[in-house]
């Protein structure tokens, strides 16, 4: 893969706005189907320039006038915002108050750095296969609890370009949802809760929730090879008294004298697990409390941490797909849930990548195509680099999105016709 470097991004930028990003199918996202003629003339786009310039407010009369500004001004990052009560590049010309974001998408932005408490290989903006477990167990949780616990249908997930992923929940009625559902649905999916200075961030409780069984059932079948192997969460007195501080205290010393006799975590683990469902099971037959610390270590350690400000603000911009990210040059490409576990971040193409892909493929057929229109040329273009692959995921979510509306117009003229 061609080595990126930042100082390379204003002659790369160019080329990825000609004649690799996905203009055609980015413009029927947006415009979702012309369900309001002006739907996608009142969305907000914000446009990240050379030299951190960053310009908020921007808003196209149609994807074509889009596509020929980012064309123009080939843009570091593009974010996305709300759909507005007026045109956002008018929003000087409205009455103070008037000028209000009315619907956008469910979005939510899970970030690796709020896992620093419970990951030892990495730090900060630093990734690595090891702790990338995490943004598929969180995918995986939220993404299940959306459809089957909220029934939500369509979902764009999306990685930065860096250290997380990005959710943008599309169904029309979500659209329109409020700060206060926004932040319900958020608060509905949060089990970690407590800063840098609380210990225990997981509290159970019974009755358990399913959603909190169906979640344990997915962080289940990561948490040996994630937690226990790559982690070794329990494989030093250091370690271990980490993950014992949050065991009730009448169960901590047992624990605590029989963790040096065991060989390691995967031994130590089994310990602790047995401890906690022996406790359910005495509690079943009517003697003790149930205990479930072995439950509340899974999920401290491997639950999603959502951003409840970036869900809750319809203004709320967010990073859009298939943006560069300036500094690992990746792309910002959608996940393909079908393929999830394999998905691998460091070899998301970057725009470096991408452009020496173009180069290798040789003007001749250009030279050969020269007749060609310069949208046929472009589709031509993206599909001999390794782009071509996330686009097309992108490409059946919104077909997906767009049988979903046509065959509600369908069921709705058939209603009509019955009167």
């Amino acid at each position: 893969m061609a080595r990126f470097e930042p100082a390379a991004l204003p002659e790369l930028l160019p080329v990825f706005y000609r004649r690799l990003f996905p203009h055609g199918a980015y413009g029927r996202w947006l415009g979702y189907g012309g369900v309001v003629k002006s739907y996608f003339q009142l969305r907000e786009f914000s446009f990240t320039l050379r030299d951190d310039v960053y310009v908020r407010f921007q808003s196209f009369g149609s994807p074509q006038e889009l596509e020929r500004e980012l064309q123009r001004t080939n843009p570091y990052k593009i974010d996305i915002g709300a759909v507005y009560s007026h045109r956002p590049n008018q929003h000087n010309t409205v009455h103070q108050g008037a000028f209000q974001p009315q619907e956008k998408e469910l979005v939510f932005d899970i970030d690796m750095t709020d896992y620093d408490d419970v990951r030892t290989c990495c730090s900060s903006a630093e990734i690595c296969s090891k702790c990338w477990t995490l943004m598929t167990i969180a995918v995986r949780v939220i993404d299940r609890a959306l459809v089957e616990d909220l029934g939500m249908r369509h979902r764009l997930w999306v990685y930065s370009g860096r250290r997380g992923v990005h959710c943008w929940v599309c169904d029309d009625d979500v659209r329109k949802w409020s700060p206060a559902l926004r932040a319900a649905a958020v608060e509905y999916l949060t089990l970690v809760k407590g800063g840098p200075e609380t210990v225990k961030k997981v509290n159970l409780s019974e009755p358990i929730h399913p959603f909190i069984r169906r979640s344990v059932a997915v962080v289940e079948k990561y948490f040996e090879a994630y937690a226990l192997l790559g982690q070794d969460i329990l494989g030093s007195p250091e370690s271990w008294d980490k993950v014992l501080a949050l065991v009730p205290e009448e169960h901590r010393e047992a624990l605590q004298g029989e963790f040096p006799k065991k060989r390691d975590s995967g031994q130590r683990w089994e310990l602790l697990k047995g401890q906690m469902e022996k406790t359910r099971r005495l509690a079943a037959a009517g003697k003790g409390t149930a205990c479930f610390a072995d439950w509340e270590i899974m999920l401290q350690y491997c639950f999603p941490r959502l951003d409840i400000n970036v869900s809750k603000g319809v203004g709320h911009l967010l990073k859009s797909p298939f943006s560069v990210h300036p500094k690992t040059g990746r792309i910002s490409v959608p996940l393909d849930l079908q393929r999830l576990d394999q998905f691998d971040p460091f070899a998301v193409p970057t725009i470096s990548s991408l452009c020496h892909e173009l180069d290798t493929a040789g003007s001749d057929g250009e030279q050969e195509d020269s007749g060609e229109t310069e949208p046929k040329r472009r589709v031509r273009d993206y599909k001999k680099t390794s782009l071509a692959p996330y686009v097309r995921v992108f490409e059946q979510f919104v077909e997906e999105m767009e049988r979903a509306r046509r065959g509600e117009r369908l069921r709705r003229s058939d209603l009509q016709g019955e009167f």
